[in-house]
């Protein structure tokens, strides 16, 4: 599903040259539960930025379900993104005087489902992370758990084929972080691919396979097993 080969993300500031990623190659394919983990300042956040469209490339090749970023506009980007790709921010990003069937809905306003067609998809996709009981609470009244799964409700909304999750249990307590990754681990069971971005190890365990980058470089690439034998993940 992904493939990127020799990636190179440079920033200009005046007259400074800052390199954020350097010849970064790895696939991913589709169904695999893949997390990307690294320190502050890495290049771990942009790399996810790259890989979700929200920015380019300045080197290398990003190859996405068969097709290169470099042959599509902005414009189909974005349409790709909208139809393929679902996201869960660490911070919820949701609209907190608005209902969960309010802010679940916003992705399908963007879409070319018909109208009469998204309540169910909304119901289902709420239903799905067991908060059927609040469909009309604002959500603002929710909890930072409840908040994060209308998050994850919403990008499963119109059906993406891969959901990217940054820092998806940064915000929550220990507990609730884990019902999170249950819920994740649970759809790319399903068959949904998942990239999660995570400095927490625990969190990180619940992929099948771990990423490391340093320095805008990958350090490493190894199935989650590879990573328990080895003890790193202690």
């Amino acid at each position: 599903m992904i493939e990127v080969h020799n990636l190179q993300k440079e920033y200009l500031d005046e007259e400074t040259s800052t390199l954020a990623l350097r010849d970064v190659s790895f696939s991913i394919k589709k169904g695999e539960f893949v997390s990307i983990m690294g320190p502050s300042g890495s290049g771990k956040s942009t790399l996810l930025q790259i890989l979700s469209f929200l920015d380019r490339p300045t080197g290398g090749t990003y190859t996405f379900d068969g097709r290169s970023i470099d042959e599509m506009t902005d414009r189909e980007l974005a349409q790709v993104r909208n139809r393929d790709m679902g996201f869960v921010f660490q911070s919820f990003n949701l609209l907190s005087r608005l209902t969960v069937y309010d802010n679940v809905e916003i992705p399908l306003l963007y879409s070319n489902i018909p109208p009469a067609s998204r309540p169910a998809l909304v119901e289902a996709a709420v239903n799905s992370v067991g908060l059927e009981e609040k469909l009309n609470t604002e959500a603002g009244k929710l909890s930072g758990g409840q908040k994060q799964r209308v998050a994850i409700a919403r990008a499963l909304v119109t059906g993406p084929a891969v959901i990217f999750a940054d820092e998806p249990t940064g915000n929550l307590d220990s507990q609730s972080g884990l019902q999170i990754m249950d819920i994740l681990d649970s759809l790319n069971k399903k068959g949904r691919t998942v990239i999660l971005v995570t400095h927490e190890t625990q969190t990180a365990e619940f992929a099948n396979r771990i990423v490391r980058i340093r320095d805008g470089k990958v350090e490493s690439d190894e199935p989650i097993a590879a990573h328990r034998a080895s003890g790193s993940l202690k």
